[in-house]
């Protein structure tokens, strides 16, 4: 049982959980304890990972679990953190499951979800009118299935009012020390951070982690024909007339139905078309980043970092550090 001055940590477990999204939570809030007790800090958290009856429940990745029962409706809960995982589609269909998180909501000071885990609080009506964020592989499905959400994927976690919700799987760690910061202190939380090899925060936000974007072909064959000269040469002359002339087009009537059939303007494309060609070229090669600009449209290499600080939220020297395939050569370690 909780003493009177810890806080009830309750994470949620269903079949087909992603373990991470719940393991990873716990052992922060755990980490958290060690920590205050090694600075003389009062205060502890009591954490239980509960499913319905306490019953042991299988991940989606077949790690079985062991659990304790659900607190009834007379425990106190500090936070509600609900994870995901391939079973949370089930999982918006079991009422029972629903009907706990959202009644525990109403009485928790803060509910916590971790990647798809949004999903069961959407449909269990907590998420109305709020801004959120989930793995960013789920974000289109998330946006389409419940329309009164405003959908953020790039973020690692985003808090509104008393509700936080975070990206994917590991970044349920991230979003765990965040409440432990925001609880206990930064030198608490930097020291679990410490302890797991983790920053406290995490530079750039989840798109740089995404694969590359698959944009829509147009339907019309002449639009279709830009895309591909876009696609075959990033670093070709792609101005808005010189595409509009290649589709036999006038620039306007070019710009409205090239925006309508793919989704997003000429210049956004080009723009995405590139940047996807100089990540590559960071991932797979040692060139320097001048030629790497030049190769891949930008130019320069201080208009492509303006292009990844936007788009990505990340410098490309700090992206090549973390994704290249190669070592790295010391001579070509530059500043962000």
């Amino acid at each position: 049982m909780a003493g009177v001055n810890e806080r009830r940590v309750v994470i949620v477990a269903f079949p087909g959980i992603q373990p991470l999204d719940a393991v990873g939570p716990f052992e922060v809030f755990s980490g958290a304890n060690r920590a205050a007790r090694a600075h003389g800090r009062a205060g502890r958290y009591a954490v239980f990972l509960a499913s319905p009856g306490g019953q042991p429940i299988r991940s989606e990745s077949g790690l079985a679990l062991c659990t304790d029962p659900l607190p009834g409706p007379d425990v106190r809960i500090d936070t509600l953190v609900v994870p995901g995982g391939g079973g949370t589609r089930e999982g918006r269909e079991d009422e029972a499951l629903l009907s706990f998180i959202r009644d525990a909501a109403t009485r928790a000071r803060r509910v916590a979800t971790v990647c798809t885990g949004v999903f069961l609080a959407a449909e269990a009506g907590l998420l109305n009118g709020r801004r959120v964020t989930t793995h960013w592989a789920a974000a289109d499905e998330l946006r389409t299935d419940y329309p009164a959400l405003t959908v953020d994927p790039d973020p690692i976690y985003i808090k509104d009012g008393k509700f936080w919700t975070s990206a994917g799987v590991t970044a349920g760690i991230d979003l765990a020390l965040a409440l432990v910061q925001e609880d206990l202190g930064t030198e608490i939380a930097q020291s679990v951070a410490r302890w797991l090899v983790m920053f406290l925060h995490r530079p750039g936000g989840q798109t740089q982690f995404a694969s590359p974007v698959w944009v829509p072909r147009a339907e019309r064959s002449t639009v279709r024909a830009v895309q591909t000269l876009v696609e075959a040469a990033p670093a070709g002359d792609h101005r808005l007339p010189t595409l509009a002339a290649a589709a036999a087009m006038s620039l306007r009537h070019f710009a409205r139905v090239f925006t309508a059939e793919v989704g997003e303007t000429p210049g956004r494309f080009v723009e995405q078309v590139r940047l996807e060609a100089a990540r590559h070229d960071l991932e797979t090669t040692t060139d320097a980043l001048e030629v790497i600009a030049a190769r891949s449209g930008f130019g320069t290499a201080e208009t492509l970092r303006r292009a990844f600080q936007r788009r990505l939220n990340v410098a490309p020297d700090a992206y090549r550090r973390r994704f290249r395939t190669l070592p790295l050569d010391p001579s070509e370690r530059t500043s962000a």
